[in-house]
């Protein structure tokens, strides 16, 4: 696969399927969608998908980590074009929870405009309904979500109404995490 291949087959189609898919992961935190369309090698499906439909040549993306090669940069250049910059200036960030330590580096918004703040694409080894449990606007009672870690969460649900979001990506699965989350470990 190469840097020209790995985009949406269907642009329209895929790109509205994939953005439903993110809205409601962000509206019902801790439920699981499942996204098709975008590949490159070194990414889950999910990641490629959520870059390609929330990124583009206007977005500030930080690649951390292990995803900061040439391939996915090109892929990236080639399909969304989105500029590449330091932590502390992007609007989405991609990688590993370790790759993003430490989360303070991101932005989180300022009181007047709290919608500037980063979102955390966070490729994990496992997601599915079980660790913390969540609590907020969007969860009818609670759900379970697996988290990398529970303290940073909490500490940015005390920022509210800063702090960043968070959409985790495993395979061709992804799940949200708002600011407005509330992480409680069981």
């Amino acid at each position: 696969m190469n840097q020209l291949s790995g985009g949406f087959a269907d642009p329209a189609r895929d790109a509205a399927q994939a953005f439903r898919a993110v809205l409601e992961a962000m509206a019902r935190p801790g439920t699981i969608q499942t996204v098709a369309g975008g590949r490159v090698p070194g990414l889950s499906g999910a990641a490629a998908t959520v870059l390609l439909t929330l990124t583009d040549a206007t977005t500030p993306l930080h690649l951390a980590g292990g995803f900061a090669t040439d391939d996915i940069g090109r892929w990236i250049a080639f399909h969304i074009g989105a500029p590449l910059v330091a932590a502390g200036d992007a609007v989405f960030a991609l990688g590993t929870w370790d790759d993003l330590q430490p989360v303070t580096r991101f932005g989180i918004g300022q009181p007047s405009y709290p919608d500037r703040s980063a979102t955390l694409i966070v490729e994990t080894a496992d997601l599915s309904n079980q660790g913390p449990r969540l609590t907020g606007p969007g969860i009818r009672d609670s759900i379970r979500l697996s988290l990398p870690e529970t303290d940073a969460f909490r500490a940015n649900r005390a920022l509210f109404p800063l702090g960043f979001d968070t959409i985790l990506t495993c395979g061709d699965r992804l799940a949200a995490l708002p600011r407005t989350t509330i992480v409680e470990d069981v």
